[in-house]
């Protein structure tokens, strides 16, 4: 734990942005999960303090998810109680744990880098358009991080549109005064140094959106925003109160079929976005470090049976308040920590104070979290790595918008294997021509896809031609190609083409003995007679 503390400098500061950042997250996603407002907060408060405290990560920050949503409202209205879907969160915290040990957190670096970093830009993205209503005084959908969750039906798009027509002057003039001085404090932090680095911008953000919405309330200059328009937290009268708003599984509902379907489903979609988080933040980290995956599904499992034990949401490693944890300058996980402490302590002691938070002031924060995942300069320097990148990249942006992260993931995991067996398919065999004396030279590896561009390659040399076939920088040569050209060899002498393999390159790889000893010069006399035989029965 010393270690911990000797970078408490930048990690006090980082905690308070990501508190700020998450409060409304977690409220959010417990609305559109159809759960207790209350249960998602407990769920940060588990992710931050539990998961932050056994998880090896640095930066991750854990907590409720709006990719899992869907299956908890589903979930909920199934069984019809919540207290039975804890059951769920606490077996996909069973399953997770052993998937840990099974050591199934090796999936995570599958995923090229292309892909992850589109799967930034696409969150920032998100952020932007779920976030600018909110800007605009449109609080008439939920607050997410991964997805839009509408009250009334629409998408991310509509949402956005539509906000245009429902615009709160006060909330946007709020929302832009803040949005404003958090660009503004950006660029002045990034020329000073000293103490003034220290100071969480989101704070003083938060703090200008209390301060103007109290002016417009004694000045009559506007309407003061109220409802809906601010955060809402529930505020207990007692301690006695504040306790009831945990709650213990209903174990009753044990065996049933649907908490048990719940259960393994959640553990698949938390695996997969944690691991999916962690790869994208382990590569937002200044210093790079890596995660090691498989202690990190043991952490995650640990967090949702606790989570679900004591009334919380499913929590997974989430890629926003990560990234605004990267962004505010957190060095280890005491800021992840500390968060899930700021969550607890607010809740629990200054929860009307809270309510005072406008909206517009924290969709300001989120916008600026998004421009910075999404920075115009990103999609530059990807068009400049080439299209092999840029395609990938691009597509996985437009398929997380087009659907969800899983799915857009999975997608553009796909175009990134295409080009890789493309480029694998193009490089694999490279042939020069000089005058009828062919070079055939297998690079890398030469698998089943390559077969049809050599047989099309060596059937279009003429008579009385001569070929080398040189394997030496070949790593693997598939043995339906092995094939190709040993028939080639057969047949070459009908056309009386002289054709030359380096056996040391070829004798580990799989050519038949008959054939490399026919090969041998001593030998090739013979073989060019029983050639001109073949070719005088053809005739």
């Amino acid at each position: 734990m010393k270690k911990i503390f000797r970078t408490a400098a930048a990690d006090i500061p980082a905690s308070i942005v990501v508190f700020l950042v998450a409060l409304p997250l977690c409220l959010g996603v417990a609305l559109a999960s159809n759960a207790p407002l209350f249960s998602g907060v407990i769920a940060g408060i588990v992710g931050g303090i539990l998961v932050g405290f056994v998880s090896k990560s640095p930066l991750s920050v854990s907590g409720p998810a709006a990719g899992l949503t869907a299956i908890v409202a589903l979930a909920i209205l199934k069984v019809n109680s919540f207290d039975a879907f804890l059951i769920s969160v606490v077996i996909c915290g069973v399953i997770q744990i052993g998937l840990g040990f099974a050591k199934a957190g090796i999936i995570g670096d599958y995923v090229p880098n292309a892909v992850i970093k589109g799967m930034l830009a696409a969150i920032g993205l998100i952020l932007i358009l779920n976030q600018f209503p909110h800007l605009l005084g449109d609080d008439s959908h939920f607050e997410s991080d991964e997805q839009v969750v509408p009250k009334k039906g629409g998408n991310i798009f509509a949402n956005f549109a539509n906000a245009f027509l429902h615009v709160n002057s006060s909330a946007f003039l709020i929302g832009g005064l803040c949005l404003a001085f958090h660009f503004l404090w950006a660029k002045i932090v990034s020329k000073s140094k000293g103490f003034i680095k220290l100071i969480p911008a989101p704070l003083l953000v938060v703090l200008t959106g209390i301060i103007l919405n109290i002016i417009f309330q004694h000045s009559g200059i506007l309407k003061p925003l109220i409802g809906e328009h601010l955060v809402t937290i529930p505020v207990a009268a007692s301690a006695g109160e504040f306790f009831s708003f945990f709650h213990t599984p209903d174990w009753s509902y044990f065996l049933n079929k649907d908490v048990l379907l719940t259960g393994v489903t959640l553990a698949i979609v938390a695996s997969l976005e944690s691991l999916l988080s962690i790869e994208a933040i382990d590569d937002l980290d200044p210093y790079q470090r890596v995660t090691p995956t498989n202690h990190e599904l043991k952490a995650q499992g640990i967090g949702n049976v606790v989570s679900g034990l004591i009334g919380g949401l499913p929590v997974t490693s989430v890629i926003v308040r990560s990234s605004a944890n990267v962004n505010a300058g957190g060095r280890s996980k005491l800021s992840t920590i500390l968060h899930g402490i700021l969550l607890l302590i607010s809740v629990a002691f200054i929860p009307s104070l809270l309510n005072l938070i406008p909206k517009s002031a924290l969709a300001a924060i989120l916008i600026f979290t998004g421009y910075k995942l999404a920075k115009p300069t990103l999609f530059i320097a990807f068009y400049k790595k080439g299209w092999d990148q840029f395609v990938p990249f691009v597509i996985t942006i437009v398929a997380i918008l087009a659907t969800d992260l899983l799915k857009g993931v999975l997608i553009g995991i796909g175009l990134g294997l295409f080009y890789i067996l493309r480029s694998n398919f193009r490089t694999a065999i490279f042939v020069v021509n000089d005058n009828n004396k062919f070079l055939f030279r297998l690079r890398k590896d030469v698998s089943f896809l390559n077969k049809p561009i050599i047989k099309s390659k060596l059937e279009m040399v003429p008579e009385n031609g001569y070929v080398l076939i040189d394997a030496s920088r070949a790593d693997f040569i598939d043995k339906d190609v092995i094939d190709v050209i040993e028939d080639f060899t057969m047949h070459a002498q009908l056309k009386n083409i002289k054709v030359e393999i380096k056996r040391n390159a070829f004798k580990e790889q799989g050519f038949s003995p008959s054939l490399l000893y026919a090969l041998d010069s001593n030998k090739m006399e013979e073989f060019r007679a029983e050639g001109k035989k073949l070719k005088e029965n053809a005739h």
